[in-house]
């Protein structure tokens, strides 16, 4: 497989410059692509010893630098030594000003300040870690979102992931011998999602964690009829409280996180 060496460069943490580029590195799987992020450049010295270490190693260019003359600096050297860039930041700032008619105010970092906004992110997320897997079941009834499903259908990396959106997320193993707290009982079904999935896809899934465990995969936890009556269960648990049910076989963490802060309306979600 042919390897592609890709630096991230930015004056901030640079997630913006890595996100666009895994976004486009997604469309071609046959090559192994390997990242290495540099933050906070924000002097032309530190800068100059960046791109001379990129062309060492023949990688390719994708910056975001709120500061013009650094941007504009290693897209001239890019261009002077034949290497591939992509300049994440330059034409969105030019697009903002050529809307408000005002220049950037060029203070690297400033989406990721110590705002409001930022603090009731950790809390969010501290609150998912408190409450995950029903560890707490008054913790259903201060959630924005809390979510049901069988084990292994990704309860506690969407909790996460809508925590990092604003959203206190509590979740609750659906176990068919397990009784349901009666808080759950409680809670607006407007609020609560269910997660299910494809008998196949979750036998599949609990095997390989199991090899990942070092265990035997030939086990009740992986046996499909089991697996059957699992979902089988959490159906009429789903169909009992009305809430939306979610299929999460061939969906990814974030096309899951859109549905549900899409049918919860007007939320928060700024990052």
């Amino acid at each position: 497989m042919s390897e592609i060496k890709i630096f991230i460069i930015s004056d901030s943490v640079g997630e913006t410059a890595h996100g666009v580029a895994q976004a486009a590195a997604a469309q071609f799987s046959e090559y192994e692509i390997r990242y290495q992020r540099f933050p906070f450049v924000r002097t032309k010295s530190l800068l100059q010893t960046v791109l001379t270490q990129a062309q060492k190693e023949h990688a390719a260019v994708f910056h975001t630098f709120v500061d013009r003359k650094l941007s504009q600096a290693v897209n001239n050297f890019c261009v002077v030594h034949e290497l591939p860039y992509y300049d994440v930041m330059t034409p969105a700032l030019d697009t903002f000003s050529e809307i408000t008619h005002v220049q950037p105010s060029n203070h690297p970092g400033t989406v990721h300040a110590l705002n409001t906004n930022y603090f009731d992110r950790i809390n969010a997320i501290e609150f998912a870690v408190t409450y995950d897997d029903g560890k707490n079941p008054t913790g259903f009834l201060e959630a924005d979102v809390v979510l049901l499903g069988v084990s292994r259908t990704s309860k506690t990396p969407l909790s996460l992931y809508l925590a990092n959106r604003n959203l206190k997320v509590a979740n609750l193993p659906l176990v068919p011998q397990a009784q349901i707290p009666d808080e759950i009982w409680k809670v607006d079904p407007k609020k609560i999602f269910g997660l299910t999935n494809d008998p196949e896809k979750l036998n599949d899934i609990r095997r390989q964690r199991m090899v990942q465990y070092g265990l035997n995969p030939d086990t009740m936890y992986s046996n499909t009829d089991k697996i059957k009556d699992e979902l089988a269960y959490a159906d009429k648990v789903f169909k009992k409280i009305g809430c939306l049910v979610i299929n999460v076989a061939n969906k990814s963490i974030e096309e899951t996180a859109t549905l549900i802060t899409e049918s919860l309306g007007n939320v928060d979600t700024d990052q």
